[in-house]
């Protein structure tokens, strides 16, 4: 028994380096969601215009669902991208107005330009846990039937446009043919 005391540390240590070595080799910018082929959950809130929203609401089509806020800065970054697929026609745009207030996002919407067919207000975040937010910005694809298939954390720039959205998009089309 004495001598077993003993090994207990060195396996403690051997497990812990097996453990570590194994971080190493993941993706720090990698950010799993739970909900990537699975449906957006349902919810009934309100618009940052005050209109009352739902699920059935949404695009009966592939659409941009884009969580954002008044405060975050790199929203502003990626705004430009968004207005351009807006104003393009090039796929809907939805805003989650992530636990921000209502007077705030209406004025940054009105000093930026508003990308989004509507925003949902989600002024305490319950919506965006929901969804597996970790923080402003985050963009979901989602497909015509309403499943998550993409999740982007962080800027959505035309880069990022380019190298994951557009492949996505491509895909999901041949797999509707």
């Amino acid at each position: 028994m004495n001598k077993f005391k003993f090994y207990i540390p060195v396996i403690g240590f051997a497990l812990l380096a097996l453990v570590m070595w194994r971080g190493l080799y993941l993706d720090p910018k990698e950010l799993p969601s739970m909900l990537i082929d699975k449906p957006l959950p349902d919810f009934q809130m309100t618009t940052v215009e005050g209109a009352a929203i739902t699920k059935a609401d949404l695009p009966n089509e592939m659409f941009l669902l884009n969580v954002w806020g008044s405060y975050c800065l790199p929203c502003l970054i990626e705004h430009p991208t968004l207005m351009r697929l807006t104003e393009s026609d090039q796929i809907p745009v939805v805003g989650v107005n992530y636990r921000d207030k209502q007077a705030l996002a209406l004025n940054w919407l009105d000093d930026n330009g508003n990308p989004f067919q509507f925003s949902i207000l989600d002024e305490d975040g319950r919506f965006g846990i929901d969804l597996g937010v970790y923080g402003a910005p985050e963009t979901y694809l989602v497909d015509s039937e309403g499943v998550i298939r993409l999740r982007h954390v962080s800027v959505l720039d035309e880069q990022v446009w380019a190298d994951k959205f557009l492949p996505a998009i491509e895909q999901l089309k041949l797999e509707a043919n």
